[in-house]
């Protein structure tokens, strides 16, 4: 049987039921989570339009809206190595409607920033991982005319500091990835943090930059395209997307295993069923048969970790990137 209200009794049951929820101590908004989303969802992306975490976050935002029938909008808030989106998402109500993507970047900015508005592990829920892709070494092919890894290695020992590598700001893993390189090279290259990896990877196409340590994704239509040329790619195997780009492992760095990982958080206190919700739905939008195209196309894997994995695994990445900032003594600019 339906229940129709006309809209006074529409307004008197919405009374009761706040105040039913204000003598419990819960607000109205966490009493009506069943349906989620009933409304249009916010995900706080806390880079430029164009990055890597864009690269993943508008093709699940348009699987999501498929299959919840809301839209899932990307608020793109860049600037200070992803710290400013991260801020405003800590901040943003609990209502289940704001979500934020973050990345690597947030578990090395605690030992990066001397004073952060938020805390990533006070203020954020972490609910799932969504992709994780190797980092490559790309140069503009015009500004570093080297045939192979080998050959850039040696132009930038004969030429200490003349290169210049871009990133998607201080304390992103872009950066910490150029000083982990240097270190185990032994070798210098001028770091230029930019407000993201979007405008950092133009100015490499366009020459204004020499090199970038970017996640595979962002870069992998402009290798494709020829734009820039990929040296190498992070870890102990090659990318099935790249199979003709050398692996770091081969290439006698064994330890320079470095990944760009993107996953979802939710303001703390948000309801832990719209949480669950949420974790069901992203989880199904990464799943479709369309993502699973884009992830591959992209040389990303989707983890598939559970809330909890996802939550072991946030913490190993803190005290690891607190280890390479504090070995490689890197600042920011």
């Amino acid at each position: 049987m339906t229940v129709h209200f006309d809209a006074q009794a529409r307004r008197d049951f919405l009374k009761s039921l706040a105040a039913i929820g204000a003598g419990a101590g819960v607000p109205l908004w966490a009493l009506a989570q069943s349906n989620w989303p009933t409304k249009p969802v916010t995900m706080v992306v806390p880079f430029p339009a164009g990055g890597g975490t864009d690269a993943f976050a508008r093709p699940m935002s348009a699987q999501f809206a498929k299959l919840t029938g809301k839209q899932l909008v990307i608020d793109n808030r860049g600037g200070a190595g992803g710290t400013l989106g991260a801020g405003v998402a800590a901040k943003s109500t609990p209502d289940g409607y704001t979500l934020f993507m973050g990345a690597v970047h947030h578990t090395i900015a605690p030992s990066m920033y001397p004073k952060l508005d938020y805390d990533l592990e006070r203020d954020l829920v972490p609910l799932i991982q969504v992709a994780s892709v190797p980092q490559v070494l790309v140069v503009n092919p015009r500004k570093v005319p080297v045939a192979d890894f080998k050959a850039f290695v040696e132009m930038v020992k004969k030429n200490p500091g003349r290169l210049n590598y871009g990133s998607a700001g201080g304390g992103t893993s872009h950066h910490l990835a150029g000083e982990l390189f240097k270190l185990q090279t032994q070798t210098f290259i001028t770091h230029i943090p930019y407000r993201g990896a979007g405008p950092a990877l133009q100015d490499l196409i366009a020459g204004n930059v020499d090199v970038m340590f970017d996640g595979l994704g962002s870069s992998a239509a402009h290798i494709k395209g020829g734009r820039i040329k990929a040296l190498m790619v992070s870890g102990s195997k090659r990318n099935a997307a790249f199979p003709d780009v050398p692996c770091s492992a081969e290439l006698g760095l064994p330890d320079y295993t470095v990944s760009t990982w993107y996953g979802v958080w939710a303001p703390k206190g948000t309801p832990a069923e719209a949480q669950a919700r949420a974790i069901e739905e992203i989880r199904r939008s990464c799943q479709t048969d369309e993502a699973k195209a884009v992830w591959a196309n992209q040389g990303a894997e989707f983890p598939n970790l559970t809330t909890t994995q996802f939550e072991a695994f946030i913490k190993k990445e803190l005290n690891k990137w607190a280890q390479v900032v504090k070995a490689s003594g890197a600042k920011l600019d």
